[in-house]
């Protein structure tokens, strides 16, 4: 397990409140769930940042995807603390979180990847900032980049305080897990898109934008880990075009992630098209193809997801 410090640095938008008193009675349950698929490395971490929240009206529930790297032996040395756990093969985590939310009986819903963090006091902030603002359905922090030993890489800087639908559906504003609802938001708007495989947290909370308003609060409230296995590490063009399909699914095909996607289509096909051909035919005859990427890549920059 990795001694990672779940204290961060002190900054404008990190003031972490310490871990409520524990008042069970007056505490809306919180249900969190667990996707996990071979994340030995990373997940006792994560569910430790759980059970260490000091939130006793918690149920915490990991649904594990058949892992057959000594994950289930790290889920059962903790099972006395779990609501409920299995390991057996899903679909992918889209499919696994949908199945442990269908078994949530919590008033607040979140689910945290095996290889994310969250940090001291997350749950009690959400569940604060929500008792507070009744108008209010979704709450979202701030929060960090950590690399696979644990150490802080830098802010994740692409957290928005505000945004439009519009920027909502060219690119994701929010930290996935420094994200809560309340449990009627998730039944409004439905649950994940199980055909995505890398944005469908991106696509839920577009579907659930139209549904209820949405809080940005000023903590860190988790740790987002960058390792090769992330999903937002793999996927290549594959990925780029999902991103594009969902722009395209709420916004319209003139967007910038749209355009910016297609373009990319253009050039992997100039690529494919040439694969074999000598150096400097396959510069010249994959030009045209690229060159529309590269003008709207410069043109749209910071205005499409990468």
């Amino acid at each position: 397990m990795s001694m990672l410090d779940l204290n961060p640095p002190r900054s404008d938008s990190s003031d972490i409140q310490p871990a409520a008193p524990r008042q069970t009675t007056l505490l809306p349950r919180i249900t969190v769930v667990t996707p996990s698929l071979n994340q030995g490395a990373y997940i006792e971490t994560a569910i430790r940042s759980v059970l260490s929240q000091g939130y006793d009206n918690l149920e915490y529930i990991i649904l594990d995807g058949g892992s057959t790297d000594g994950s289930v032996e790290i889920i059962r040395r903790y099972e006395s603390q779990l609501t409920y756990w299995d390991s057996k093969p899903d679909n992918g985590p889209a499919e696994a979180i949908n199945r442990g939310l269908a078994r949530a009986t919590g008033d607040i819903l979140a689910w945290l990847n095996a290889d994310d963090v969250y940090l001291p006091g997350a749950l009690h902030t959400a569940a604060t900032a929500l008792a507070e603002r009744p108008d209010v359905a979704l709450v979202y922090g701030e929060g960090w980049y950590i690399d696979e030993a644990g150490a802080r890489i830098e802010p994740c800087r692409f957290v928005r305080r505000q945004f439009k639908r519009h920027y909502l559906v060219n690119k994701d504003p929010i930290l996935q897990p420094a994200a809560f609802w309340r449990r009627a938001l998730w039944e409004q708007t439905g649950p994940l898109d199980t055909s995505l495989r890398w944005v469908f947290d991106w696509e839920w909370f577009i579907r659930a934008h139209t549904n209820g308003r949405f809080l940005y609060l000023p903590r860190d409230l988790a740790y987002y880990r960058v390792q090769p296995a992330a999903l937002t590490r793999t996927g290549g063009l594959a990925r780029q075009l999902e991103h594009g399909r969902v722009t395209r699914r709420y916004g319209a095909w003139w967007h910038p992630n749209h355009v910016v996607q297609q373009t990319r289509r253009l050039d992997a096909a100039g690529r494919r098209l040439t694969d074999r051909w000598p150096r400097l035919p396959a510069a010249v005859v994959r030009l045209p193809f690229a060159m529309p990427r590269h003008l709207a890549e410069w043109l749209l920059h910071g205005m499409y997801m990468r």
